[in-house]
């Protein structure tokens, strides 16, 4: 009897510090950006978009076009609806009076039009930052009414023409979790969403290298 009670306090304190864990908010994976700073970066990402979708001339020789830490950053909140939307710059460097601050609709061609979809629903928090080879993301969420961060990091790379994510590091809160049971999950639910993980045809692979996103042009 004694020792069923000594089970049953050790459990319920295990699942205290638990749920201790998973509400407690982690050490955010990239520091704050400054409104200014992520206006900036915004702008960069869109522009760096709109390279993207430039045709190549016949014969031009394989390039690349890198993104930074905080270009991520401030492209996916933008597209998320996180970040206030900035006003166009004209040639001048002023802020233009027309024109939306969005890839064009002939930017990226319809098969394989470049979106960052929410994955994870209600999101109210979103940081990204790149390690190395490492693409490690942070956002704020809802579970069960509660708000609870999830952080994923990963390697992000491409097969047959669609973008490819293999989970290193899962945490809960600041509850760490075995990428190991994350991953099986995972897989299946980039299988079911594998039409938005087309590449633009344009782009003939997706990395991460020295710390930036780096997309291959054909």
């Amino acid at each position: 009897m004694k020792l069923q009670r000594i089970v049953s306090f050790t459990t319920l304190a295990i699942s205290i510090l638990t749920l201790v864990l998973v509400l407690k908010r982690p050490k955010p994976v990239a520091p704050a950006i400054p409104p200014a700073i992520a206006a900036a970066s915004a702008q960069s990402f869109q522009e760096k978009v709109n390279q993207l979708a430039q045709p190549k001339t016949p014969g031009e020789a394989e390039s690349e076009v890198r993104m930074n830490s905080d270009e991520l950053s401030a492209g996916l909140a933008q597209a998320a609806g996180l970040l206030a939307t900035p006003a166009p710059m004209n040639a001048n460097g002023r802020i233009s009076s027309s024109g939306p601050f969005n890839v064009p609709s002939n930017a990226v061609p319809a098969s394989g039009a470049m979106e960052f979809p929410g994955a994870v629903p209600n999101i109210k928090d979103y940081q990204v930052s790149m390690d190395g080879d490492i693409l490690r993301g942070q956002f704020l969420t809802q579970i069960a009414g509660k708000d609870v961060y999830l952080t994923l990091a990963g390697h992000l790379g491409s097969k047959d023409g669609y973008a490819t994510f293999d989970a290193t590091e899962v945490k809960v809160g600041d509850l760490s979790v075995p990428a190991s049971l994350v991953n099986e999950v995972l897989q299946k639910k980039l299988a079911e969403q594998r039409d938005q993980l087309k590449l633009p045809n344009n782009v003939k692979d997706i990395k991460v290298e020295n710390g930036e996103l780096v997309f291959v042009e054909k």
